[in-house]
């Protein structure tokens, strides 16, 4: 070989190391972007494609009354889940699940056809309906655990706790207002296929930024006393032939809601059939001219100012009263000649207490509306409160202020109404009204604890008295309006309206569509409750006086009959555990005080609400009970009621609901 040859041996070796060379340099750089740089990345692709994410909403928090009583709950349910590539006939699949489900076939096969690998067949379905598609035993349909939304009294203070969504988020009531407290982020349930593209069995993967967990709700309300309004006023709005209505009873000292009761109600656990005017807490959503139950804020506002005495005499004008353009007219076309002022309440006359007003004065009249919480919202914990209509002062013509001292020309709510004459009973200081008593954990530590809030003073406690004696005469005479409350032995302070509402078609006020209420508080030397009731349109008895006041009267006289008298006995006790507060749920016996006496040590039956049949006969079985099962799905109802003692007779009737 030449010099010339070896020359161009040379080259051709140094081109082929120089090209493998670069083509190592290239490889390695790609294995460094592939393993290094870029592997975050590509493991994320290789787990798309080979693993499929659901999101599972978890469980919420149980919501108690004050007495330990669940109000809403989660239990977990089946729901039906479809992989349609793994079905071969789906309509054949269709017709078996709809008649498994009793559901339409054409839903379920346009599901299984529209979807690629997965999609939903049925949501939290009955434990029976479970069983019977886990028999049937069908390649691509499965059965995945969900938490499904309880609320074991059905209709019970169902405006007042709300409901969630599929999505287990709140959408009405206190599931809204403490959503971010009641529920925790969503679990995964994945499913992994394996390099064949085989499906492996589905897991479920807790959230990486969930909250350690979620809390629990203790309620001021009492369910005892709610059913017991709600039932009252279920009744009055039937008999009454009323449109609708809504009763509050409330603590007037702590500003504690032990009710809250809209009618008509409806059950939480069927929202989705709900009309959604039917989920309005319309005791806080609703505005309307209070009509003469504004009377006694212009009288505490009078005597607090000193422009007016008990004794002193008003004329009424015998019935007509010329105010600018307008004729002021008594209710009822009554015709009083000279009045008491004590009388002007007594029988609730509009003259006597525009001429009240007009001694007071429109400037002074509109600083004691606002100082009372009208035009303002009472800031109760629940959501979707209003705040009335307070026209500016400075607006007010003559007739306006004339009007509004007998309830015409400003509009309020319920809550309002209860809030300020609370502040009459508990000595002229407003106390914030609240539903809400402790945020508590999932071990029975107090997380947050809500007390009693003083608003403010809005009249001295001196006129505070002279106002209630004043309304203990309005319903303790047999001549005041509000007579139809008087409860046997209980002195009843109170005040009747009947408001009439307008027609805004013929821009007047109707004297046909008319809200009648009474509100009250006894007792009046010592009051420890208020409670507002008002009928919306009642077609029989359109006065407050012979419509809500016997309403009053039932619910009074059955508090002290079938509660123990010192209703504001805490059932929530706190105990020091560790570093936080340990709330004790104590359930207080509804029965009669006589029958409560000595039957503390006796065996008690068990809470059996939201439990499956399974369950419920486990328990039972445990306690020593024969229990007869109605029904399916989940424990709603029970007789005897939880925490009653067990007496000679160890057996007790479940019944049991789906609650779809």
């Amino acid at each position: 070989m030449n010099g010339e040859s070896r020359k161009w041996l040379r080259f051709r070796i140094a081109i082929m190391l120089a090209f493998f060379m670069v083509l190592f340099i290239a490889l390695g750089s790609r294995a460094f972007q592939l393993q290094i740089l870029s592997s975050k990345e590509l493991k994320g692709l290789a787990e798309r494609q080979h693993t499929q994410v659901l999101l599972l909403q978890p469980d919420r928090g149980v919501i108690f009354d004050r007495n330990g009583e669940k109000m809403a709950a989660t239990i977990m349910a089946d729901s039906v889940c479809a992989d349609p590539s793994k079905i071969d006939r789906p309509g054949q699949v269709a017709g078996i699940l709809a008649s498994t489900l009793h559901t339409d076939r054409a839903v379920i096969q346009k599901k299984l056809s529209g979807a690629k690998n997965f999609c939903w067949i049925a949501r939290r379905i009955a434990p029976e309906d479970a069983a019977r598609v886990q028999d049937l035993g069908i390649e691509g349909i499965f059965l995945v655990k969900e938490p499904k939304r309880y609320y074991p009294n059905g209709e019970l203070a169902g405006h007042l706790i709300g409901f969630v969504g599929l999505d287990a988020t709140g959408l009405e009531g206190l599931e809204l207002k403490y959503d971010k407290y009641l529920r925790r982020l969503p679990e995964k349930l994945l499913w992994t296929r394996d390099a064949k593209g085989k499906r492996l069995y589905p897991r479920v993967e807790a959230s990486e930024t969930a909250p350690p967990e979620h809390y629990n709700l203790v309620l001021t309300i009492d369910s005892r006393i709610q059913h017991l309004v709600e039932s009252q006023l279920k009744s009055a709005v039937k008999s009454k032939g009323a449109k609708g209505g809504f009763a509050i009873v409330m603590d007037p000292r702590t500003g504690e809601i032990l009710a809250l009761a809209n009618e008509l109600g409806f059950d939480p656990n069927n929202f989705s059939t709900v009309n959604p005017a039917l989920g309005k807490n319309r005791a806080i959503t609703d505005c309307f001219d209070p009509g003469s139950t504004f009377k006694p804020f212009l009288a505490a506002a009078a005597l607090e100012e000193g422009v007016v005495k008990e004794t002193d005499i008003i004329n009424c004008e015998n019935g007509h009263y010329a105010v600018a353009d307008r004729v002021i007219h008594e209710a009822n076309r009554a015709r009083h000649k000279s009045l008491t002022f004590r009388d002007v309440l007594k029988y609730s006359s509009n003259i006597g207490s525009v001429k009240v007003a007009e001694r007071l004065g429109k400037e002074k009249f509109y600083r004691y509306i606002k100082d009372f919480g009208f035009g303002a919202k009472t800031g109760i914990d629940l959501p979707g409160e209003a705040t009335g209509i307070l026209r500016p002062v400075e607006n007010w013509t003559r007739v306006d202020a004339s009007t509004i001292a007998f309830g015409q020309g400003v509009s309020v709510t319920a809550m309002q109404l209860i809030t300020a004459l609370s502040t009459v009973a508990n000595g002229g200081v407003m106390m914030k009204p609240f539903v809400v008593r402790a945020l508590m954990d999932q071990k029975g530590h107090v997380v947050q604890a809500f007390r009693p809030t003083e608003v403010r003073r809005v009249v001295s406690l001196e006129t505070a008295k002279r106002l209630t004696a004043i309304l203990t005469d309005v319903v303790g005479t047999e001549d005041g309006t509000g007579k139809h409350a008087q409860i046997v032995n209980v002195s009843v302070a109170g005040k009747t309206g009947t408001s009439q509402k307008f027609d805004f078609a013929r821009r007047v006020y109707s004297s046909e569509r008319v809200k009648t209420s009474f509100m009250g508080f006894f007792p009046s030397e010592n009051p420890q409750l208020a409670i507002l009731v008002i009928l919306d349109e009642p077609q029989r008895d359109k006065w407050g006086g012979v419509a809500a006041a016997p309403v009053f009267k039932n619910i009074g006289e059955q508090l002290l009959t079938c509660f123990r008298t010192n209703i504001r006995e805490n059932p929530v006790s706190e105990e020091k555990a560790g570093d936080g507060m340990k709330v004790k749920l104590v359930s207080t016996p509804a029965t009669l005080t006589a029958q409560a006496a000595g039957e503390e040590d006796k065996p008690l039956i068990p809470d059996f609400h939201g439990m499956t049949i399974r369950e419920v006969l486990k328990l039972s079985k445990e306690k020593g009970l024969e229990v007869e099962i109605v029904g399916s799905g989940w424990a709603t109802t029970q007789r005897p009621a939880a925490g009653v003692p067990v007496r000679g007779n160890r057996f007790c009737t479940i019944t049991f609901s789906t609650g779809s």
